[in-house]
């Protein structure tokens, strides 16, 4: 059976055949401590789980369920958005309830792009973006993240991208994942004018808002920017429910309404207690946000910690649930730091280049691991170091 024109550009996803490596690593015996996936390992608050069983024992809340999702769940995430971004968004129309941000992107990608189409992808970014615009058909045009510019796009690069290309989207993502960089409210203003002068529709993601961040920030928030801005959004990270799968799309009416087209028949809507868990998550206060980054400060202090040891050099001001750092002058790149330390001392980094090219040079640690993992990993690599006599303050 031949394959698939479509899939042609598409490879496996790293994580998907990396996790298998340890699988059989791990089966071996080698106890690989993995720090490279984004996955919580803290659970959700006590309250959502008892919300979500009590749902769930009930027996009318097991059918199917609407495309657009429960009226309880989009009024939650409206006022979300209004007490925790200042964005007033009409819960009837202006928000879709998907089953975790990561189908919204293949769904975006299916609902706007036709074969030929220009996507901007952000490099380094997030895998997804090229790989559902690619799917669909587009033709992927990288624009470049360096540090240099602190992360933030170059908008002259970008405008020579667009001129005699046919572009529909450009993909954003503050605060960033891999690079953990802030966001910053005129950065936003100049992506709406810019979406707004060359006609681009901006697909900002947005899950990783409340994770060691003051100050969260939606693209929204900026005026005019509900013309030209559809807002990805999660409560993977900032409600520790990855698996539960529970994301959410902003944006104008009329653009949700085309996203409907596509998703309706996709799916039929996500399970009912799931939702009205998700209600009960969505109110949460401060206090819930707070204790979960106390936590991840604690974790954090490890991680800069490993970084040291190896001799990485990473920015202090960082969100998201991961540490973002250059290599030292030993390595030729991040795989080649990744492939030493996973094999000499069992323990997984993730390498910068998968991210795409400007992140060679770099690797990035999470912060999803225990304390005492995050310790045991530390010792590790020191042990390792030692014996190899590579550690860099030596």
């Amino acid at each position: 059976m031949k394959i698939a024109d479509r899939l042609n550009h598409v490879g496996e996803y790293y994580f998907s055949s990396k996790l298998r490596e340890i699988d059989v690593l791990n089966k071996e015996g080698k106890n690989i401590i993995n720090l490279g996936i984004g996955s919580p390992d803290l659970p959700p608050h006590p309250d959502v789980i008892a919300e979500l069983q009590n749902q769930a024992a009930r027996p009318d809340t097991h059918a199917y369920q609407n495309y657009k999702g429960i009226p309880e769940f989009r009024n939650a995430i409206a006022s979300w958005y209004e007490d925790w971004y200042g964005v007033n968004l009409d819960p009837a129309g202006e928000i879709l309830p998907l089953i975790g941000s990561k189908e919204g992107i293949m769904h975006i990608c299916m609902s706007f792009i036709n074969p030929g189409d220009g996507v901007l992808i952000p490099n380094p970014g997030y895998p997804t973006y090229r790989s559902a615009a690619s799917i669909a058909g587009a033709e992927i045009l990288e624009y470049s993240l360096t540090a240099e510019n602190n992360w933030y796009p170059d908008f002259n690069s970008l405008a020579n991208l667009v001129r005699d290309k046919k572009v529909k989207l450009l993909f954003a993502n503050y605060p960033h994942m891999p690079t953990g960089k802030l966001p910053d409210i005129k950065v936003f203003e100049q992506l709406v004018a810019f979406a707004q002068k060359h006609d681009i529709l901006i697909v900002h993601d947005n899950p990783y808002s409340f994770i060691l961040n003051e100050n969260p920030v939606s693209m929204l928030s900026v005026k005019g920017a509900i013309e030209v801005v559809l807002e990805l959004n999660s409560l993977s990270k900032s409600h520790n429910m990855a698996g539960w799968r529970l994301g959410m799309l902003c944006g104008r009416k009329e653009l949700i309404d085309i996203v409907v087209r596509f998703k309706s028949n996709m799916d039929s809507g996500m399970f009912l207690p799931v939702q009205l868990a998700a209600v009960k998550a969505l109110s949460l206060g401060k206090e819930w946000f707070e204790s979960l980054n106390a936590v991840y400060k604690r974790r954090k202090q490890l991680v800069e910690q490993i970084l040291q040891s190896l001799g990485c050099k990473y920015a202090s001001e960082q969100a998201g649930l991961f540490v973002w750092a250059k290599c030292s002058d030993r390595y030729a790149d991040g795989y080649a730091l990744s492939d030493e330390i996973l094999y000499g001392a069992k323990v997984f980094l993730t390498p910068g280049g998968i991210f795409g090219s400007e992140g060679n040079r770099y690797i990035r640690l999470s912060l999803c691991a225990s304390e005492e993992n995050l310790e045991n990993a530390a010792n590790r690599i020191r042990n390792y170091l030692e014996l190899n006599g590579a550690i860099a303050a030596k």
